[in-house]
């Protein structure tokens, strides 16, 4: 249920968004102002800026992964953050906490703060821009509500016209059920999936096949509606879930970044990540067996002969599997290679082990 005072208490799990939130910020911001004059950082469901403990929200860790950058010199785009919040005294609060960050920010960077809907001021600045017959810049779109209403596909359809453009969204399966309560439920999850089908899931008895329904359902319509690459990722507090994050990029590098963001947040406290893809494989940078990496690769290309080696690392890159392109080389290849499992060939003068541009693998 949404807290109805104006901040509240930080809950140990929001941690886990807000470290993959700043982790995938530092990458983010050099790649995407490097090639474009000006990116937006939106952020759909802003808060008041801080908890009531006074720690800092989505909003302030977003403008902080700029100020504290090491690169933000080298950063010649505008930087524009866009921060909505539909509650009138926590956008008052929120427009008080960012005045203290105001003379931080460097001179490329500004913001604005809106209060009203996600849908409501999304449609009218896209609305604006079809009119001018113009594109919405390169976006990264975070969409983290309290529940499922007000995030409707159609929205996010129309942020991912774009290809520069991602988002970012906390996809609450439990509230799904709840909004059987709801009068207007059946539209709100027609919204949310952008379709019908949602129905179908909602008498699956299993409570694992029902939420893998619908997050199975939620994923190919976020890749129907726009998104190339979609990576999903489950929180756990034991054995159950709290949340789970999907990520909608056209770019093969965000994907993989935002994989490489997860995998450095995992574990902390007592929760966990685990992936989508690949069964329930938890994350973090202590996991020593890539069994299951190898055996996707060998599924993937077992077939098909020599491979290039940026072929096999675009593979790992995607949203095809968990793992990252960290992952790839020496953690997974290398033991291949010691064990006979793939053939190798490298350019001349290059040494095995190493998989370097113009080396071949054959999957045995």
């Amino acid at each position: 249920m949404p807290p109805r005072t104006t901040t509240w208490p930080l809950e140990a799990h929001t941690k886990g968004k807000h470290m993959v939130l700043e982790n995938y910020m530092g990458a983010w911001l050099p790649i995407m102002t490097r090639w474009n004059g000006l990116v937006l950082f939106i952020d759909a469901f802003a808060g008041p800026g801080e908890y009531s403990g006074g720690e800092e929200g989505s909003p302030v860790i977003a403008l902080r992964a700029l100020i504290d950058h090491r690169a933000k010199n080298q950063m010649r785009s505008e930087i524009r953050y866009i921060f909505i919040e539909k509650d009138r005294e926590r956008y008052e609060h929120l427009k008080h906490v960012l005045r203290d960050l105001d003379s931080k920010l460097p001179s490329n960077c500004n913001y604005t703060v809106i209060n009203s809907t996600f849908d409501k001021t999304l449609t009218d600045v896209l609305d604006k821009i079809e009119e001018q017959g113009a594109q919405l810049p390169p976006a990264f779109v975070m969409i983290d509500p309290f529940g499922v209403s007000d995030t409707s596909m159609r929205t996010i359809a129309r942020i991912l016209k774009n290809p520069k453009s991602e988002v970012y969204i906390s996809f609450m399966s439990r509230e799904i059920n709840r909004f059987r309560e709801h009068s207007n439920f059946e539209n709100h999850l027609d919204e949310l999936f952008g379709c019908t089908e949602w129905r179908q899931g909602m008498d699956l008895a299993d409570s694992k096949e029902r939420k893998d329904f619908f997050y199975g359902l939620y994923r190919s319509q976020l890749k129907k509606n726009g998104a190339q690459y979609v990576v999903h990722f489950e929180l756990y507090e034991g054995e159950g879930v709290v949340y789970t994050i999907f990520f909608g990029t056209n770019s093969l590098e965000g994907c993989d970044k935002m994989k490489k963001a997860i995998w450095k947040a995992a574990p902390f406290g007592d929760f966990k990540f685990r992936g989508g893809q690949l069964g329930q494989l938890t994350l973090g940078e202590s996991v020593l067996d890539f069994g299951l990496l190898e055996q996707a690769l060998r599924k993937q290309f077992g077939t098909k002969g020599w491979q290039n080696i940026e072929t096999v690392q675009n593979f790992v890159k995607s949203d095809a599997v968990n793992f990252h392109s960290d992952h790839l080389k020496s953690k997974t290849l290398k033991p291949m290679e010691s064990s006979g499992k793939i053939e190798v060939e490298r350019p001349p003068g290059k040494r095995r082990g190493f998989f370097t541009s113009g080396t071949r693998i054959r999957f045995l």
